[in-house]
């Protein structure tokens, strides 16, 4: 089992898994904004039913991003239920945001870098809705 994150949601509790072999710097850059405290009080600000809820953006409206932008980093993961992945707006332009997948989306392979899998809580994911918050983000010890 490799290293989890809780991330607690007005809505219930996500437990991550990180896939550091696959996406180095997603994790590396997600970790160090988690022990920043970045993710705390921020929410989600986009919900598509049946198919992805994001969050982690600064500004809340989409646009926001940390202080850098990552390269990206493609493995041979595919999206399925439950993959999280990192937004951005074309290649080397990921950042802080990201996103939890509700249903197998192939469509995305290869297009955005895929840094976690939900293994707990997927019910919760399910249920988020746009304006639904990020309380806390920690590592599990």
């Amino acid at each position: 089992m490799g290293q989890q994150v809780r991330l607690r949601t007005s809505k219930g509790i996500i437990v991550l898994e990180l896939k550091p072999n696959e996406a180095p710097g997603a994790v590396a850059s997600f970790v160090t904004l988690i022990e920043q405290k970045f993710y705390d009080s921020l929410y989600f600000h986009r919900v598509v039913p049946n198919f992805v809820a994001q969050g982690g953006d600064p500004r809340g409206d989409g646009n926001g991003s940390a202080p850098y932008n990552l390269r990206s980093e493609f493995g041979d993961l595919h999206y399925e239920e439950g993959s999280v992945g990192l937004a951005s707006a074309g290649k080397d332009t990921e950042s802080c945001q990201f996103f939890i997948t509700h249903t197998p989306t192939p469509h995305l392979d290869g297009r955005y870098p895929i840094f976690a899998q939900v293994v707990g809580g997927m019910d919760v994911a399910h249920k988020l809705e746009i304006g639904d918050q990020i309380l806390g983000v920690e590592l599990v010890k």
